[in-house]
């Protein structure tokens, strides 16, 4: 065959191709014009404004599936362009409407700016501005000069914001307020689900309610089910109690919050804090708990105590009533610390009533150069600061003179009673043993001595023994220093813990159980508190 012929066919054949491609291509351009559907009147000057029809009058025009209505437009049919006056409505199927005062559509990119009055409504929820961009590709709406979103649940407004019908999600900008009738969330930054109605944090947030209040830089918060969960050290806040942690949840309906991990739950009207690696606090019933190194302080004296525990719980009586009191328990492998005073045990109940703290199973505690113990002991305090202990069976009071000699007391129970947060006095009772060194006013030791009797009160100063005085029917030897027999140096239940006593606030952590042979074995006797008050399961470690 010819070549110029099958050069010929070649090139036939690539003609009606590109004719095929052009026909199939058509619909696309039809579709990208805007087309005018309906209007009372329409003008046109070919020779000023050639490429510009004037539609006056129930104007209908429509650019692929959406529709458009005002009272008048301009149709610049070369840049495929709407300009839009009076009561311009746009409709998208038959969920999206926009209405406002003016509208330029831009045919070619697809994007709608209507000025003035302007509302979308995409079925339950509906924005309103003054000027908003809907772009149709992306089928986003934006506004940047202030705007409102309402829902079924809320109403939020802020500078500047967008909305996608499709995915009905929201995001808003600059002076961010969410409105909901149980409470105000107000923000820099926020997206919003008004499918969902879930707000996600994503900037420095506030949310108030009547009875708390919540700040947050970052998390999710459910409108509906109002409940929260919130990152980056987020602050719960009701009634004077401040709860954070890197992480919270919270429930507003049912009133309680988590908080995982740096947690610090602060009371500033009682002036205590719990702190530990997860705290649970319930707003209704005002109890709460605490694990995970938890700790619990008291700062109302300047002078803080720390309390640790394997768990700590704060149970709240009679709430919002007159009578209204607390109980915290701590179990177990109770240790405490302030510079002043110092205490272990197994379990522990601080009662609020009463202002009584009682330590169960083999308590300790230290005052200075004193240290007191027994099968149970009771402190009752006067704002925080110790008014008076009692240490109940096998009582035991040892004072450190130096390595070798140590004051010694026991009995069946004993008082002791505080001035200013100082021990003063003690009150011995039943069975009372002694061991005393008297002193010259150099605090020379002049001897040793040892006395039997059934009533002993000593007096202190400077948290030292200063005097003795056996009351009643008694009996006692004073030995020279040189002369003290070795077996009357210490009563039979003499025991010096200084090795399990907490030396600073972060050695309560450290956990140092007794001897072998030197944990206190129970007496037989009746229980000296009431059912309530042993209300801790209290097991021997």
């Amino acid at each position: 065959m010819d070549k110029r012929l099958i050069f010929g066919l070649i090139c036939l054949f690539g003609v009606c191709l590109l004719s095929a491609q052009d026909r199939k291509n058509e619909p696309d351009r039809k579709k990208k014009r805007v087309d005018l559907l309906y209007a009372d009147e329409a003008q046109a000057d070919k020779q000023s404004r050639p490429d510009v029809q004037v539609l006056i009058g129930s104007v209908r025009m429509k650019h692929d599936s959406m529709y458009m209505f005002c009272d008048s437009a301009l149709i610049y049919e070369k840049i495929n362009s709407v300009e839009a006056f009076g009561n311009v409505r746009m409709e998208q199927g038959d969920t999206l409407f926009i209405y406002g005062d003016y509208l330029y559509y831009d045919g070619m990119s697809q994007l709608a700016m209507l000025r003035e009055n302007v509302r979308m409504i995409n079925r339950n929820t509906e924005l309103t501005t003054d000027s908003l961009n809907y772009d149709r590709l992306y089928n986003l709406g934006y506004y940047f000069d202030g705007g409102t979103l309402t829902d079924e649940e809320n109403v939020l407004t802020s500078e500047w914001g967008e909305y996608s019908p499709a995915t009905k999600l929201a995001v808003f900008n600059h002076e961010v307020k969410l409105v909901n009738p149980k409470f105000v969330l107000t923000s820099d930054t926020l997206k919003y689900s008004t499918e969902s109605k879930i707000a996600t944090i994503l900037g420095p947030s506030d949310i108030v309610s009547d009875k708390n209040h919540i700040y947050s830089e970052r998390g999710i918060y459910n409108t509906v089910s109002e409940q929260a969960e919130l990152l980056d050290r987020s602050v719960l806040t009701n009634e004077g109690k401040k709860l954070v942690g890197d992480s919270l949840f919270y429930d507003r309906k049912l009133g309680y919050g988590e908080a995982f991990d740096n947690v610090q739950m602060n009371d500033t009207v009682n002036k205590n804090m719990l702190t530990g690696d997860y705290c649970f606090y319930n707003e209704l019933t005002g109890n709460a708990i605490a694990t995970r190194r938890a700790v619990a302080i008291d700062y109302s004296q300047g002078d803080s105590l720390f309390m640790h525990g394997d768990t700590l719980r704060l149970v709240t009586y009679n709430l919002n009533t007159d009578s209204t009191y607390r109980e915290m328990r701590v179990y177990h492998k109770v240790r405490a610390y302030r510079t002043d005073v110092q205490a272990v045990c197994d379990s522990l109940v601080y009662n609020s009533k009463d202002s009584c703290m009682t330590m169960y199973t083999d308590p300790v505690l230290w005052h200075g150069a004193q240290q007191l113990l027994g099968e149970e002991i009771k402190v009752y305090m006067n704002d925080s600061t110790i008014d008076w202990a009692h240490i109940i069976n096998q009582a035991l009071a040892v004072e450190q003179k130096d390595s070798v000699h140590y004051n010694q007391v026991t009995g069946k129970e004993m008082k002791a009673f505080f001035i200013n947060g100082d021990m003063r006095r003690v009150d011995v009772n039943g069975n009372v043993l002694i061991v005393f060194y008297p002193e010259e006013k150099d605090s020379t030791m002049i001897g040793m001595n040892y006395a039997e009797g059934s009533f002993l009160r000593i007096f202190l100063k400077d948290r030292k023994m200063e005097e003795a005085a056996l009351i009643g029917k008694s009996n006692g030897v004073l030995y020279p220093m040189d002369q003290i027999p070795a077996d009357k140096m210490r009563l039979p239940s003499f025991v010096w813990f200084d090795y399990i006593r907490p030396l600073n606030k972060y050695d309560i952590f450290e956990w140092r159980g007794k001897k072998a042979g030197e944990t206190l074995q129970k007496s037989d006797r009746k229980p000296l508190t009431s059912p309530r008050d042993m209300h801790i399961k209290r097991t021997k470690k």
